[in-house]
């Protein structure tokens, strides 16, 4: 059931795999895996072009899963666009996938752009409680600090939303706000980018390490 109202949140949702999202028995599994945000999943600002999206998928290679990886960032997308292209992007890149999964990165625009906490929780909620009735497992990673002070005030009130949204589902959650905030690195490529709010290579690669250490592999179950 959709959030009607940010502090009255519905019980967990258990997943529970559709006809159509059975893992084959035998052999590797075939696994379609959308990636699905704005302008940090597509890895604006990196010199060498990877993001932390490509980063992570060259780590999660597995003799046991036939993978298919598909990156759905775009530039400017706030919430509500990446809530739209959830039903009109990413269901084409189901067709003849036996597994589907989905992970969503989105935030720093919602800021931005003046978007309400409300309605950011509104339509977070609402993409993962949609997948979780098609049998679709989801994973979330919140933005990552920015170089304004004032944004990040906002970011971090966000970013303690989207936990509580995904705590509610038994949704997998990588907080990368709380442990960049004031990392030297971090600081350091953001400094350095000509793209403001975006890191460089070094920052990507931190984004990376923090989705593949914290459960990552149990949730893609190849660990």
């Amino acid at each position: 059931m959709p959030e009607q109202h940010p502090d009255a949140g519905p019980a967990p949702i258990e997943f529970r795999p559709s006809a159509d999202a059975q893992v084959v028995p035998e052999g590797a599994r075939d696994l379609a895996l959308v990636f699905l945000g704005s302008s940090l999943v597509a890895g604006v600002g990196d010199p060498k072009g990877q993001g932390w999206v490509t980063r992570v998928v060259g780590r999660t290679q597995h003799p046991d899963l036939e993978l298919t990886a598909y990156n759905l960032g775009v530039r400017g997308d706030t919430s509500a666009d990446v809530l739209h292209r959830w039903t009109t992007e990413v269901p084409l890149r189901w067709a003849g996938r036996t597994e589907r999964r989905v992970v969503v990165s989105v935030g720093t625009d919602d800021v931005l752009g003046g978007v309400s906490l409300a309605r950011h929780r509104l339509n977070l909620a609402n993409l993962l409680d949609d997948a979780a009735a098609s049998g679709v497992g989801t994973f979330v990673v919140s933005p990552p600090p920015t170089d304004d002070p004032e944004v990040d005030a906002r970011l971090e009130v966000l970013v303690d939303a989207q936990a509580d949204v995904c705590s509610r589902r038994a949704v997998p959650f990588v907080d990368c706000y709380a442990p960049l905030q004031g990392h030297d690195q971090w600081r350091t490529d953001l400094a350095a980018s000509r793209v403001p709010h975006h890191p460089g290579q070094a920052g990507y690669g931190l984004i990376a390490w923090l989705v593949l250490h914290h459960g990552w592999a149990e949730w893609l179950q190849i660990s």
